[in-house]
């Protein structure tokens, strides 16, 4: 599956070259097995079950995702201006948010999949990969931007299970 990268103008006037949107988001969730889509007062959400692992702040700016309670704080001193700290009533679920116009299509992906991954039975998280190629945009440049990690620090553990419902 191949995800494009948009062309999007922020609040400034300033075009933004690596933002995801929903649709693109909602286009990965939706393949993942056993991942439903739910709209639950007015937010689009993506479970596994009974368990939230994906959800979008009502003007769609903000994702939230199934990540470690243990690596949160990390992940937030190190990209403030990535990552913002969940809601009070969230904080003692295994969640955290991040600004979709701060992401890009490799980096979504990879936070999409590990939050379904936490969500999912082990065996089937072992035994699903991801579909084979690089991440392109219709600039025909692959991969990350210039200047941007490779692996970025949110995907170096293997956390334990569990999200926000």
């Amino acid at each position: 599956m191949a995800l494009s990268v948009s062309i999007h103008t922020d609040a400034r006037g300033r075009r933004a070259l690596w933002m995801v949107t929903v649709d693109e988001v909602r286009a990965l969730a939706r393949g993942l097995p056993r991942s439903t889509e739910a709209v639950v007062r007015g937010r689009l959400k993506f479970r596994v079950g009974r368990i939230v692992y994906l959800a979008f702040s009502a003007d769609e700016t903000q994702m939230g995702f199934a990540f470690p309670k243990e690596w949160r704080a990390v992940v937030l001193h190190a990209e403030p201006h990535k990552f913002v700290r969940p809601s009070r009533s969230d904080l003692r679920y295994n969640w955290l948010e991040v600004r979709l116009g701060a992401i890009d299509a490799p980096e979504m992906q990879d936070l999409v999949t590990d939050a379904w991954r936490l969500c999912v039975p082990k065996r089937l998280a072992a035994t699903w990969s991801p579909p084979s190629g690089p991440v392109s945009s219709p600039l025909g440049r692959v991969s990350s931007p210039p200047g941007r990690a490779s692996s970025p620090p949110h995907a170096a553990s293997s956390p334990p299970r569990g999200a926000a419902s």
